[in-house]
């Protein structure tokens, strides 16, 4: 099912970023006390009461013709059309202002959600200038402090009520799978290749599907449900930039699936934008099956997939896990090999290690590469055990969690790679202290 989306609206230098920020636990909008800063959508996830749902930092609205305002205006209203709560942000410091009654008209407009914040109120003393913001006509404005932490249990509470109930497809035993990419790679000509019909509108112009679309279908007496990600989608007047947004499309689709087709054009190699959602990918613990579509347009030589695959390998080094299949939509060329290749890694995502054959194997690693000495203390590792699946994550319990460095984790990586077929997914080795 789809984590609920929320978005976080307001004018510029509200504290929008630094409430982001303090939710998702880490510092990935840019801070700094300067109107615009956040010009374009930051998208991460978090946790509330056991409730997960993905969060989007907007630029601020503002009326006035500062430099990128239109463009600022243009982002945060896509970020409306896409969640499903609104958490409208001003500041109790400067009070009500046009812009922020600005704001409010877009956000009426939108018919969703809206949960009215004001932030800055660090003390009990500000609480009365909270008084003003009724007007907004938003109900119960709730006082917070992004800075100091304060308020924002009260206003998740009241953000996760909001939420909507659990509606949409109802869960099977699919396999789920993404098709992610960059706009004009072929994704919808690959999702009709993989179906044997038309199923999807395919053109060659950048952004002809508006809207992800799940497809349940069979194959090798296999069952699948596969999402084709939008690449752009227009809204009354707004406008938005095809490679943006559909980073946006692609990451909501992959919180939703088990496996990713990573597609990419052979023609035209590697841009910056695939480094984004294969990253975003990485990240989320999916299995991953890198595909390079087009194949057939290229010129070929003896080394040609060789060097490609090189070429790739060296690009994306946090992905060697990932399977490289080279593929062409319109010849079908490999197409019929997806489907194993999908299930395979979808198993390996899935899969559960025995601690006796887990230990079995670290025991022999640290005897043919002893663990490292820090300052004249010796790590030792006393045992390990998987703990989940999908991706598969393993807790290696040691004496002292600072001494085990992040080249010995990769060590123990890669030999457990090597004892145990993980071919298409990430695994992930938390050290700990046996105490």
């Amino acid at each position: 099912m789809a984590l609920p989306t929320v978005a976080f609206i307001g004018r510029p230098n509200v504290g929008k970023s630094t409430i982001f920020n303090r939710i998702a636990g880490d510092r990935i909008s840019i801070v700094e006390d300067t109107p615009g800063v956040t010009r374009d959508r930051i998208y991460s996830h978090g946790e509330w009461l056991a409730t997960k749902f993905a969060m989007i930092d907007t630029g601020g609205i503002q009326i006035s013709d500062a430099p990128f305002s239109t463009q600022i205006k243009n982002q945060a209203e896509i970020a409306i059309d896409e969640a499903d709560v609104i958490v409208f942000i001003v500041s109790g410091k400067e009070g009500l202002t046009a812009d922020d009654e600005q704001v409010a008209k877009i956000l009426y407009r939108s018919d969703k959600p809206v949960v009215l914040a004001v932030n800055k109120v660090d003390n009990p003393e500000s609480r009365e200038d909270i008084y003003e913001f009724y007007s907004l006509g938003f109900g119960d404005p709730m006082p917070i402090s992004g800075v100091h932490g304060l308020g924002l249990g009260d206003l998740l509470d009241k953000v996760v009520e909001k939420f909507p109930k659990n509606e949409g497809t109802p869960e099977n035993d699919d396999i789920r799978f993404s098709i992610i990419g960059r706009p004009n790679v072929g994704k919808s000509s690959l999702v009709n290749a993989i179906l044997g019909e038309d199923r999807v509108i395919v053109s060659n112009i950048a952004g002809t599907t508006r809207d992800a679309i799940d497809t349940r279908f069979e194959a090798d007496g296999m069952k699948f449900t596969m999402v084709d990600t939008a690449g752009i989608r227009k809204r009354g007047k707004v406008y938005e930039n095809t490679e943006r947004y559909s980073v946006m499309r692609a990451m909501k689709a992959i919180d939703q699936s088990d496996v990713i087709l990573f597609v990419m054009n052979a023609e035209e190699g590697i841009r910056e934008q695939d480094k984004k959602v294969a990253g975003y990918a990485h990240e989320a613990g999916k299995a991953i099956i890198t595909v390079v579509n087009k194949w057939d347009t290229l010129k070929k030589t003896n080394h040609t997939q060789q060097d490609f695959e090189t070429l790739i390998r060296n690009e994306f080094q946090y992905m060697a896990y990932s399977p490289i299949i080279f593929v062409s939509a319109v010849t079908k060329q490999r197409i019929e090999k997806l489907p194993a290749l999908i299930k395979q890694v979808y198993d390996n995502h899935e899969k559960r290690v025995q601690s006796s054959a887990l230990n079995d194997v670290i025991m022999d690693a640290v005897s043919v590469h002893p663990t490292p000495t820090v300052n004249g203390k010796r790590l030792r590792i006393y045992y390990a055990t998987q703990v989940k699946s999908g991706p598969p994550t393993f807790v290696v319990f040691v004496n002292n969690p600072d001494l085990m460095h992040f080249s010995y984790v990769r060590f123990l990586e890669n030999q457990i790679r090597d004892n145990f077929d993980f071919t298409g997914t990430p695994i992930k080795i938390i050290k700990r202290s046996r105490k």
